[in-house]
């Protein structure tokens, strides 16, 4: 799943690029605050890629064919509910994320065509974090790559069609995500089929069963707090290093690109381990368990470590290439030591996240998300008060990616223990 999870980042380099090529700052300014807008959004409903992931696992390994398919079908009932939703209420949404933005009237002009229109893929985003949920969580990382990848590919070909050829500027790039979140649909049902699932074969009856209903949203609440909290840091992080001036800004932004960029191979890992460890749970399998947990660990560890020092090596390069602004350049680099550290602190933290959303412990992964939380706000205060500025940003994100990690391995073995206890 690595490979898929580059191509978010770069799918957003690529719509910056084709945008940037008209010449309007603030047509660039808008689909930058539009793609920040929507991952906020969407991003709080990745619970359903989440839960409907863990869910499954666990009834693969249980050998229950039926709840796979009840799983997706109470998964794409809830996202094609919640999207409607979202398309409705876009015009209240909207003047709030503009609001908070504080834009220009010009970039909030072009920010309007593209939200009003791109907002109407919502019910095909959410359905397909249950599609892929759904294929993930059978262990076909492989038809997960694909899924991914076809929607990239599609959205980054009627990008440059739409706005390149047919010159329908910003509102040409909305257009191009509702296109491909709409096939993406049409392809991820057609896997699940080849898959041997029926989704809308299952009875009104069995989608309803209050006690499975319960379960399926206590799981996906756990996730939408704990993604909240994960947003709320980020959100903190971005407006207190904007309130620094427009460098720190830029600089920040830079390195937040090198650091997501690292994030999304972690995530990689993190979702093998959610596939692994919930079909050793709904084997009752304890030391296959452990193995595949173990295992995730390391190899999380590793990679963050080896991103880190590639950070620190490349580090340099890869600001040059992001930006030509000599002044940005220089505040990247004296920052870059602190953001390289962020990949080795978040390790652990996507390894145990993949664990404990496959064995489903989404009550203690959310709980532990609000104590790391209330560590970064800590954090923040102290740094602060004492004047360190954007190195005080940064060694407090820094403390809360890792606080995330500590508190996840410190209740790990209890939670192992109970879920395996025999009756």
């Amino acid at each position: 799943m690595t490979l898929a999870n580059v191509t978010t980042p770069l799918l957003g380099f690529v719509g910056a690029a084709v945008i940037g090529r008209l010449g309007d700052a603030a047509l660039l300014g808008a689909i930058s605050l539009g793609a920040v807008i929507f991952d906020a959004i969407f991003w709080s409903f990745g619970s359903l890629r989440m839960a409907t992931a863990g869910l499954t696992a666990q009834a693969v390994g249980a050998g229950d064919r039926a709840e796979i398919d009840r799983s997706l079908a109470r998964a794409l009932t809830a996202g094609a509910l919640a999207g409607v939703a979202i398309a409705l209420l876009q015009w209240p949404i909207g003047l709030a994320a503009f609001g908070v933005s504080g834009a220009s009237p010009a970039v909030v002009a072009a920010l309007s065509s593209y939200f009003h229109i791109r907002i109407l893929s919502a019910p095909f985003v959410l359905a397909n974090y249950a599609l892929l949920g759904s294929v993930l969580g059978r262990g076909r990382t492989d038809l997960g790559l694909v899924l991914q990848v076809a929607i990239n590919l599609i959205n980054i070909a009627l990008t440059l069609a739409l706005v390149l050829v047919a010159d329908l500027g910003i509102a040409g790039a909305a257009l191009a995500a509702l296109g491909a979140e709409a096939a993406g649909l049409v392809l991820g049902l057609f896997v699940v089929t080849r898959l041997g699932s029926h989704p809308f074969r299952v009875p009104l009856a069995e989608i309803r069963d209050a006690a499975a209903l319960r379960r399926t949203l206590s799981v996906n609440v756990d996730v939408i707090l704990r993604t909240l909290a994960i947003i709320a840091a980020i959100v903190a992080f971005s407006a207190l290093g904007a309130r620094q001036g427009d460098v720190i800004l830029a600089a920040n932004a830079v390195l937040w690109n090198l650091f997501m960029i690292g994030g999304f191979f972690l995530d990689g890992f993190a979702t093998a381990a959610e596939t692994l460890c919930g079909q050793a749970v709904g084997a009752r399998d304890e030391a296959r368990f452990r193995a595949a947990a173990s295992l995730s660990l390391r190899w999380c560890l590793g990679f963050g470590l080896a991103v880190s020092l590639l950070a620190l090596a490349g580090g340099p390069a890869f600001i040059d290439f992001v930006t030509t602004n000599g002044t940005v350049r220089d505040a990247a680099r004296a920052f870059l030591p602190l953001a390289a550290l962020a990949p080795v602190a978040a390790a652990a933290a996507f390894a145990y996240d993949g664990i404990y959303i496959g064995a489903t412990w989404t009550r203690a992964m959310r709980n532990l998300m609000l104590i790391a939380l209330a560590a970064f706000g800590l954090a923040i205060a102290a740094t602060q008060s004492v004047g360190l500025g954007n190195p005080g940003l940064w060694i407090s994100f820094v403390i809360f990616l890792a606080a995330r990690g500590v508190g996840q391995a410190i209740a790990y073995p209890n939670l192992a223990r109970r879920t395996f206890r025999t009756a």
